[in-house]
């Protein structure tokens, strides 16, 4: 049986500045499953960089409020809303409210640091991490 404490993931700052815990990866604990599984924390507010990843991905959203925009189209999210997100949208976070957004990120199939791209909008130019 896997346990796997949220306190016991080591915190990182995401390629999109999302403060991130990674949960479940089959890459990195002996576990059969196609996804990735994270909790992550966007800081009032702040704003995720603009990335895309070449997977699905799912937002559950556990706490704040704010703005999520998904190529084109802007909503709102408050807690209990799961967002999906289709492979290459351009998507980012925006935290509007008086306290952190924490989320759960799924992607389908595990995140992958070279599924990912991040947009750099001051400069326009965009990176592979």
């Amino acid at each position: 049986m896997l346990i796997q404490k949220l306190n016991d993931c080591e915190e990182i700052i995401a390629g999109d500045g999302t403060v991130l815990r990674e949960l479940l990866h089959p890459a990195k604990q002996d576990i059969n499953l196609r996804y990735s599984l994270a909790y992550a924390i966007l800081p009032v507010g702040k704003t995720s960089i603009p990335h895309s990843l070449k997977t699905s991905e799912v937002y559950y959203i556990i706490s704040g409020v704010g703005e999520m925009s998904i190529d084109s189209e802007v909503c709102r999210i408050e807690p209990g809303d799961a967002v999906y997100i289709p492979p290459n949208a351009i998507q980012f976070l925006h935290n509007y409210g008086d306290e952190p957004i924490a989320f759960v990120c799924l992607v389908d199939p595990a995140w992958r640091k070279e599924d990912e791209t991040i947009y750099a909008p001051e400069i326009g130019a965009t990176a592979s991490l």
